[in-house]
């Protein structure tokens, strides 16, 4: 590796194995939490230093996710306070981002699984391999030192340079775009494992499942998933525009929720109320049976509103069946009835990103089935703020947002 003290513009790359002290990258501080399009700052900082099984990446091309919103706003948390928890010294500031695809520049000591010049794409779980819940054979996802690179750990791909654990580096398909590779690592495996991960309510065929957000990036890859395992999706959608291009991915049908008004927790609902939630939650389930053409409950809900949504999933799974939930975009707090939970044995399962495993089949169904992640939009490096405002507003959101930092690349198709 050789050092220079040249600091890049950003779209140059230096040639391979030269790697500047210095470089552009979107960071975020605690003073300027709030509003996305002021909270994320072009800085010049210094590249951090390689730890014996860490990898440099270049970025190419980045993903957009709504951790890079709550990371902006300091809600939940302010990611900046805990920053440096992950054995890096602690900054002042945070660098988010938690997709990317690019080039290895770097590679430390140990390092095996990748060499300088490769084309990758990064996996967003983190975890201590040293840990002994992992040295007694459990599963990295549910080890205590779990976390998501971008957003829990700092250094994430909003720069020209990131850096990486060893683990989180796969090859980069030949048959992705490096937009489609780079914003499809966080959404693809995490929807790889709602549907397949939770034994006893694996996606088979046959399956309806139900998807909310259902034009999103999650939902677009949990819909051209659980097609290729032979399940029925119903997009849960805001338009019918969107409905359509979900249909185009291989939703049997879609549902337009703002036919309805009955979302929301149901937990100070009197008795009037609950009559009224429970019309409009039944009103809904049978469109579900409308659109299948028979009275056929979701076996999956795959949910990430949270708040508003989780009472009527609950309600609409079939007996036996799952709603498996990776966020809460519409608030924290839900309620449901239980009634609906231990009578009819459901299931309400947490599900956070995913393993490198999740990621490894997400890829082999791609290149069997010819799955495409979907890239609504292309920002350049200076609109990186505003592809998080965009995405908080949910503006003309169909798929998933990228933002291209090196434009002439090899590996472009």
């Amino acid at each position: 590796m050789i050092r220079t003290d040249k600091i890049y513009d950003v779209g140059q790359l230096p040639e391979i194995g030269v790697v500047p002290r210095k470089m552009h990258a979107w960071t975020i501080r605690t003073d300027r939490l709030g509003n996305p399009l002021t909270a994320f700052r072009d800085e010049i900082v210094d590249l951090p230093e390689l730890r014996s099984d860490e990898v440099l990446i270049a970025n190419i091309s980045v993903g957009i996710n709504y951790n890079g919103i709550w990371a902006a706003r300091g809600a939940p948390k302010n990611v900046i306070e805990s920053n440096g928890k992950y054995g890096d010294p602690k900054e002042d500031f945070h660098i988010c981002g938690s997709e990317t695809a690019g080039i290895v520049y770097a590679v430390g000591e140990n390092v095996r699984n990748v060499s300088v010049g490769d084309h990758v794409m990064i996996s967003a779980a983190r975890y201590d391999k040293s840990c002994p819940f992992i040295l007694e054979g459990g599963e990295p996802e549910f080890s205590p030192t779990y976390h998501i690179w971008g957003y829990e750990a700092n250094w994430g791909s909003f720069a020209q340079f990131s850096k990486v654990t060893d683990y989180q580096c796969l090859k980069k398909p030949d048959f992705f775009s490096w937009d489609e590779a780079a914003v499809c690592s966080a959404t693809g495996t995490t929807a790889s494992r709602m549907l397949r991960h939770w034994e006893g309510n694996r996606v088979k065929e046959g399956d309806v499942v139900l998807v909310w957000g259902g034009a999103g990036g999650l939902g677009t890859s949990v819909i051209q998933q659980a097609k290729a395992y032979g399940a029925l999706p119903v997009a849960v959608v805001s338009s019918d525009e969107r409905g359509a291009y979900c249909c185009s991915l291989g939703a049997v049908g879609y549902i337009n929720r703002k036919k309805y008004t009955h979302w929301g927790n149901i937990s100070e609902l009197d008795e009037e109320g609950y009559k009224k939630w429970l019309l409009g939650a039944t009103m809904f389930r049978n469109e579900i049976y409308s659109i299948i053409g028979s009275r056929k409950n979701p076996s999956i809900v795959v949910e990430h509103p949270g708040s508003d949504t989780l009472s009527t999933s609950l309600f609409v799974t079939a007996n036996g069946g799952m709603v498996v939930l990776c966020g809460a975009t519409t608030g924290y707090i839900a309620s449901v009835d239980l009634r609906h939970l231990w009578i009819y044995q459901k299931r309400i399962q947490g599900s956070h990103a995913g393993s490198a495993e999740d990621m490894r089949e997400y890829l082999r169904l791609c290149e069997k089935c010819g799955i495409k992640p979907s890239v609504c939009r292309i920002y350049p490096w200076n609109e990186l703020p505003k592809a998080h405002a965009d995405m908080a507003e949910g503006a003309d959101l169909m798929g998933k947002y990228a933002v291209r930092i090196v434009t002439d690349i090899e590996g472009d198709r």
